[in-house]
């Protein structure tokens, strides 16, 4: 194999190194890495879940009227909401992380996503992890060049600065900087084939220059090290549920968000962290307090539960911010389920959220302010509420703000979500 043809498409995207478990054999234990800088979470739920369903406008009598069989009943009644604000409930299935909502740590903005219209899920993935909507053709991730934009140089011999949990790299972490990478479930701790003796030092003596593609491969067997050498001491390896569509079932969500936590505990050095959850496609039945969305719902809480807990002090220095590519039509559907819609509901937690409220501007649901008579309108766009923690959480300024997002609109209102 020659060496330009191996890294040639390291040179316009991501370096993915896959996390096997048989490289502790060639390296030392490294000490934890102390002097904790801000960090960010972002879990992406592919499907497109119903967010009318997750955090519930219960004071709608139209969101009644219209989800006869799929509605969640208001709080006090059986099986209903959890109460937020007076105006908004939460799923009953995510119980396991109300108590972030009453510590003041946790927050939604509801009418959120993107402005491009497309009802297509690949497409409209796309746009959010390009941070371009509308746009096929920009080539990187907004994550990859938020990972650029960072302030200050990357920790020494810090090749693990962003992580990525899943099987492939996504679409957000597309770029020129270098990205570990961590697979899902019993996958997290397989052996790869560059683990073998063998062909690491075959690899070894092919990438030992100074170039750049020799540094880059350098770099990423470091982060496969470093990452691995925490894996193996967390000792995870726990089974999961099958993928959709490349992202795994929440059921799996609780071992992988705990396997982070303990990976982003230990190492100081990792400032940003990927995640993708599946399921969330529900056109038929999707049920209430009950049923296929609940049964998801319930393990990704579980999940986000496990996460904060296994940061430990970690949490107030780290913003997690849970998104999809859109939301659900208003109306159930003939299958008592819901169909591809519009906007949808954010979450943010962590330090520094101006948690305990709904944020955003709600358009409500009577039919005139529907979206194309069907849809929450996107009153709040996604990239202004990454920007707002990029800004106040991750001190970048308006130039690397732009660079990160480079069409970003000037939002109407001021989103004051992350305290300033």
């Amino acid at each position: 194999m020659q060496r330009r043809r191996f890294l040639s498409s390291l040179a316009a995207g991501s370096l993915l190194i896959p996390v096997g478990r048989s490289a502790l054999a060639a390296v030392n234990e490294a000490p934890p890495v102390t002097g904790v800088q801000n960090r960010l979470i972002v879990i992406f739920k592919r499907g497109a879940v119903d967010g009318l369903s997750v955090v519930v406008p219960y004071a709608e009598s139209n969101y009644y009227a219209w989800r006869e069989g799929i509605a969640i009943a208001r709080p006090g009644m059986p099986g209903g909401a959890l109460d937020l604000d007076g105006r908004f409930g939460l799923h009953p299935a995510l119980a396991p992380v109300y108590p972030l909502w009453k510590n003041g740590t946790l927050a939604f903005v509801h009418a959120a996503g993107s402005p491009d219209a497309t009802r297509s899920h690949f497409d409209a993935q796309d746009f959010m992890e390009s941070g371009t909507p509308g746009a096929k053709a920009t080539p990187d991730g907004w994550m990859n060049r938020l990972l650029a934009a960072l302030p200050g140089a990357a920790p020494a011999g810090a090749p693990t600065r962003a992580v990525s949990v899943g099987p492939v790299l996504p679409r957000i972490y597309a770029g020129r900087m270098s990205v570990a990478n961590i697979a899902s479930g019993q996958a997290a701790t397989r052996e790869t084939v560059l683990d073998r003796p063998q062909v690491d030092n075959a690899f070894a003596q092919l990438y030992q220059g100074d170039d750049r593609l020799a540094r880059a491969y350098q770099d990423g067997r470091a982060a496969h090290r470093e990452v691995m050498a925490t894996m193996d001491e967390a000792g995870q390896k726990k089974e999961m549920q099958e993928a959709n569509n490349g992202a795994p079932l929440p059921n799996g969500f609780p071992d992988d968000a705990a396997r982070l936590a303990r990976l982003m505990h230990r190492d100081a050095r990792v400032q940003l962290a990927f995640m993708a959850v599946g399921g969330w496609d529900t056109h038929a039945n999707q049920g209430a307090e009950k049923g296929q969305l609940a049964n998801r719902l319930q393990p990704f809480a579980q999940g986000l539960a496990a996460l904060v807990d296994g940061l430990g002090p970690t949490y107030a220095q780290t913003t997690i911010v849970v998104m999809s590519e859109f939301g659900r039509t208003v109306r159930q559907n003939g299958n008592g389920g819901t169909d591809h819609g519009h906007g949808n509901v954010m979450w943010v937690l962590g330090g520094g959220v101006a948690g305990g409220k709904v944020h955003g501007e709600w358009p409500g649901l009577s039919e005139n302010r529907l979206y194309q008579g069907r849809d929450l309108a996107v009153t709040t766009d996604f990239r202004t509420v990454v920007a707002q923690i990029a800004e106040r959480r991750l001190l970048l300024g308006n130039a690397e703000i732009r660079q990160v997002f480079p069409d970003l609109p000037r939002p109407e209102r001021r989103l004051e979500l992350i305290h300033a």
